[in-house]
């Protein structure tokens, strides 16, 4: 089953069971899914897992930026808001990567790049994001370059 047809089917269970934070979060997911399947001229059903994975990994990325702000502005309601519907979208995405299998992964794509100086960052994140496969994001995997390229291992 695609992570669409799971939203789908989770938004009707939703629907059914009156939750209803559940119900409009799925469907601004939906939504957004839907407009990016339209910016590609393709239909919804068409968006492969990771294109959809990609859209979910940026929504929760706007919820985590939202809820910062709303904290600093001391809206703790909407923060809180924000941060509810985080951890359903959340819920849709593959478990994240350990520590241990970031630094494995930098390692890996750093010797596959032979990256090994300050100046092959930008060789060495490439990489080391295409390795991942959309199982995380940069900024998760950020530190582990910046180490890989600081150490002489």
């Amino acid at each position: 089953m695609t992570v669409y047809e799971t939203l789908h089917e989770d938004l009707k269970a939703a629907m059914k069971s009156g939750d209803a934070l559940r119900r409009d979060t799925i469907r601004s997911v939906e939504s957004a899914l839907k407009n990016h399947a339209i910016e590609l001229r393709k239909s919804v059903t068409e968006l492969s897992d990771s294109e959809s994975i990609s859209i979910l990994r940026r929504l929760t990325k706007q919820r985590r930026e939202s809820a910062e702000s709303y904290r600093e502005g001391n809206r703790e309601d909407l923060a809180s808001q924000e941060e509810a519907e985080l951890s359903i979208i959340e819920s849709y995405l593959p478990p994240a990567l350990s520590d241990e299998e970031l630094r494995a992964l930098v390692a890996a794509a750093k010797k596959e790049v032979s990256a090994t100086t300050k100046a092959d960052f930008g060789k060495l994140m490439g990489a080391a994001l295409k390795k991942a496969e959309g199982r995380t994001d940069g900024t998760a995997i950020k530190p582990f370059v910046e180490e890989a390229l600081s150490t002489d291992a």
